[in-house]
């Protein structure tokens, strides 16, 4: 998420440190406090961003560290007619409160000026300490420490006020908040792009990037969903009720000028007119485990069942292959999103079995990131999300990355095809034995 923002606003990791994925802190270069803050107003990661003064993997290395800091730099924030407090925070231990004093009181060689207010400073310092990860072997001596300004925090509370708990409507699958804006935030969401979910269900992926200022739409081929109709998701609560339907979610944000609309559609089979028309495509799509797999289909193509609405909308749906719904999800993104454009969405996963190249790739679609959620100890699913970097042409309709080549693609005879069939089965079988 860091990195993606990081490519949004400007910025980049620093050389000065290694960075470990287990680290809670890290060292970012950002050319001004302004694309700081920007960062901060988006991520649902990141706690808080400090303006670096000093850091060392001794208390000595830290003060030499501050030493060194240019004094001018300094100053604006440390005048007499301010008022400030220094706060201190340790990761994986805890100090007593003399402990935290005696750090403060070794800071006495920096040149504060101002008064001391605990309530509503001006300024706000930080030592921050690094005691590793292990909670069952705790170091005396921390990792690394580090001293700096306060600059902003980041949006966590996003969490709580988006709570899938107190949404409006909801379904089976509806996204976590948390992991919605993570979503949003890889696909680069900005203001007045417009957002595009093919498995948009009750909507809960469009409400981030409405939150971010883009404009917002989906299909999905139920059209129960769409329309709001037949039986609740929620528990005590038989039928869903009249005004529950995605917009009403927006609504209840404040982001329903946002919203475009909603469509009953069949991702298989494109509605949109050629051209590229999105800025982002995020989605979850159906993994055939609370969610069927589906698509329109016809008595030639084996007819699985047909189905009729509360609205006497009656379609037939077909087996609808889970290597089919990422390839054909992969190649709408090629054709359909902007250059630099970016496509998000969860990919599930058996553990014992994965490799890197059972992740869909296309010719036009640049890997970018591949991110695990661990679901147990056998199954997880991987966030991939990948950049336009190509403009689609006609050769690159029906092509798949295999052993590092794009072959053509023959329907059933992918070679993930087996692999997906499999990490469907066996997931279900686990969340069966999970439930008993």
């Amino acid at each position: 998420e860091i990195t993606a923002l990081l490519s949004l606003y400007g910025g980049q990791f620093s050389g000065e440190q290694e960075i470990h994925v287990n680290s809670p802190f890290w060292i970012l270069n950002i050319l001004s406090e302004e694309m700081a803050r920007g960062l901060m107003k988006r991520t649902v990661c990141a706690k808080s961003i400090f303006e670096l003064w000093g850091h060392g993997r001794s208390a000595e290395e830290l003060y030499a560290s501050l030493k060194k800091y240019p004094v001018d730099k300094m100053l604006p924030y440390l005048q007499s007619d301010s008022t400030y407090k220094v706060h201190i925070h340790t990761f994986n231990k805890t100090l007593t409160q003399a402990q935290k004093i005696k750090k403060i009181d070794a800071l006495e060689f920096l040149p504060f000026k101002g008064k001391v207010n605990l309530k509503n400073p001006e300024h706000i310092f930080w030592i921050l300490e690094d005691y590793g990860m292990d909670p069952n072997n705790v170091p005396e001596e921390p990792f690394h420490l580090y001293f700096g300004r306060w600059i902003a925090d980041g949006q966590r509370e996003l969490i709580e006020s988006y709570s899938v708990k107190r949404r409006h409507f909801i379904g089976n699958t509806s996204m976590d908040a948390c992991l919605s804006f993570i979503m949003a935030n890889h696909g680069r969401v900005k203001p007045n792009d417009v957002v595009y979910d093919p498995f948009v269900g009750t909507g809960g992926l469009l409400i981030s990037s409405a939150h971010f200022g883009a404009y917002v739409c989906g299909t999905d081929i139920d059209y129960n969903t769409i329309h709001g109709l037949g039986k609740a998701s929620r528990k005590n609560q038989k039928w869903r009720g009249p005004d529950e339907n995605i917009r009403a979610n927006l609504r209840q944000y404040g982001l329903e000028r946002y919203y475009l609309d909603a469509l009953v559609s069949d991702s298989s089979r494109p509605i949109w007119r050629k051209g590229m028309l999105f800025d982002a495509i995020i989605t979850d799509p159906p993994y055939g485990i609370r969610e069927a797999t589906r698509r329109m289909g016809s008595q030639k193509e084996g007819v699985k069942s047909a189905e009729r609405s509360t609205e006497n909308h009656i379609f037939v749906s077909s087996n609808y292959h889970l290597s089919d719904i990422f390839f054909d999800l992969l190649k709408f993104a090629a054709e359909y999103l902007v250059m630099g454009g970016r496509l998000v969405y969860w990919l599930p996963i058996y553990r014992p079995e994965y490799t890197e190249e059972i992740i869909p790739r296309h010719p036009c679609l640049k890997l970018i990131s591949n991110c695990e959620q661990m679901l147990s100890s056998h199954t997880s699913r991987r966030l991939i999300t990948m950049e336009k970097v190509k403009e689609f042409k006609d050769q690159d309709q029906n092509s798949y990355l295999l052993d590092g080549q794009y072959m053509p693609y023959r329907g059933h005879n992918s070679f993930r095809e087996k692999y997906f069939s499999g990490v469907t089965k066996r997931i279900a079988k686990e969340e069966k034995d999970n439930q008993k």
